[in-house]
C-alpha cells in the first residue's frame, strides 16, 4: 500500500489542523494506522494509532487535543489538531500495517511496513 501524507503547515499556537493520509493500492480497512512525529535531534514518536475498527489511542501529550480517524470509504486517515503547542513541531508521518483480522493497536515504529513520505508542522509563538 502506498500512503500520501498533506495537510501540513504553519500555524500559530493555540491553533489547528487537520493532516490527512491517503492509502492507495490496498484494502484500507484491513490496516491499522499510525501518525508518527519525528522533530530535529529527537527520535520518532507515536502520536495516535486507530486499529481497523476505528478504536483509537494517543500518546499522552496530545490526548485532549488531537483526534485521529479514518474513512474508509475515501482510504484515507486523518489526524485532527487542536490548542497546538510549540513542542508539537515536528515532520509527521503516517503509517500503516496489514491488521490481519485483528482489532489490534501498534505502538512501535517497528510495528509498521508502510510509511508515506511526511508533511511539516510548524507552531509559531
Amino acid at each position: 500500500v502506498q500512503l500520501q501524507a498533506s495537510g501540513g503547515g504553519l500555524v500559530q499556537a493555540g491553533g489547528s489542523l487537520r493532516l490527512s493520509c491517503e492509502a492507495s493500492g490496498g484494502t484500507f480497512s484491513r490496516y491499522a494506522v499510525g501518525w508518527f512525529r519525528q522533530a530535529p535531534g529527537k527520535e520518532r514518536e507515536l502520536v495516535a494509532c486507530i486499529n481497523t475498527n476505528g478504536n483509537p489511542d494517543y500518546t499522552d501529550s496530545v490526548k485532549g487535543r488531537f483526534i485521529i480517524s479514518r474513512d474508509n470509504g475515501k482510504n484515507t486517515a486523518y489526524l485532527q489538531m487542536y490548542s497546538l503547542k510549540l513542542e508539537d513541531t515536528a515532520v509527521y508521518l503516517c503509517a500503516a500495517r496489514h491488521a490481519y483480522y485483528t482489532a489490534k493497536n501498534y505502538y512501535q515504529s517497528s510495528d509498521y511496513d508502510y510509511w508515506g513520505q511526511g508533511t511539516q508542522v510548524t507552531v509559531s509563538s
